[in-house]
């Protein structure tokens, strides 16, 4: 019989208890929400999801100035995300991207508290959400500067989505730097966080967010990288060159010069 000498039991025994601990850690880290490891959805599958006869008069006749299947393509929307559209509104596109997460995934549908309560979106949204089929929408009542609470835990999001209302935030006495590091902190690493917003001209940077509901794209990129993340891709599916940008519309009925930016979590 072989005789283990004390330091020879004693290596042994904390070999065991970091087997144990390791164990441990695993189980821990399997209750949590799993990242999604379907592949993005492929432009004939998104485009199949705007086309569901199903969606409403008003989203259909949006879908001419907003893009959707160049929008869902760029974000890289897939099966089993789960999201959050901040400042959701009436839930345009909450709905095509609990669309495209089906049923498997989840939308946390954000609007903020106003006086106290919730804004008269906020029961369109719920409608909206009991009502979909095939996709889950959770519509909360969140403050923009804190978004970490338990309906949204940290570092569950795959996806972070503003739609062409961060430059409402510069009249709303909104801590947009606030804001922008609780996304930062929702999301997981590799999150992305895709801001879409009415372009301003060089320089304005926030100032003409309530004359000219407009800003300047750089502006909010120096703003969103300060919280940690990193630009990954622009998209120009939205841009009009010819725009002047010194009106809130474009004259002779053009659309508005439009940024699509990307960011992601490292």
């Amino acid at each position: 019989m072989r005789l283990l000498t004390s330091r020879a039991r004693a290596a042994r025994c904390l070999s065991a208890m970091a087997a144990a601990a390791a164990m441990l850690l695993a189980g821990c880290a399997s209750t949590g929400p799993s990242a999604p490891t379907a592949a993005p959805l492929a432009a004939t599958q998104i485009n199949a999801f705007i086309a569901s006869p199903d969606r409403r008069p008003a989203d259909r006749t949006n879908d001419n100035r907003r893009k959707p299947a160049q929008m869902l393509a760029f974000i890289g929307v897939r099966p089993g995300m789960t999201a959050l559209d901040l400042s959701a509104g009436g839930g345009y596109t909450s709905e095509l991207l609990a669309r495209t997460a089906g049923p498997n995934g989840r939308v946390y549908a954000q609007v903020a508290p106003r006086n106290g309560g919730a804004p008269p979106s906020f029961a369109t949204l719920s409608d909206r959400a009991k009502n979909l089929s095939g996709g889950n929408i959770v519509p909360v009542l969140l403050p923009y500067d804190d978004l970490v609470a338990a309906e949204i835990p940290a570092r569950t999001l795959d996806v972070a989505t503003l739609m062409f209302n961060y430059h409402d935030l510069g009249g709303m006495g909104v801590d947009r730097g606030a804001m922008n590091r609780s996304v930062f902190n929702a999301l997981r690493s590799g999150g992305v966080y895709v801001i879409a917003d009415h372009a301003g001209r060089p320089g304005t940077g926030v100032s003409e967010s309530t004359t000219l509901h407009r800003i300047e794209a750089d502006f909010v990129r120096r703003e969103v990288e300060a919280a940690g993340f990193r630009l990954a891709a622009e998209g120009d599916f939205l841009r009009n060159p010819a725009d002047p940008r010194d009106r809130e519309t474009p004259e002779g009925g053009q659309p508005k010069d439009e940024f699509v930016l990307k960011f992601v979590k490292p």
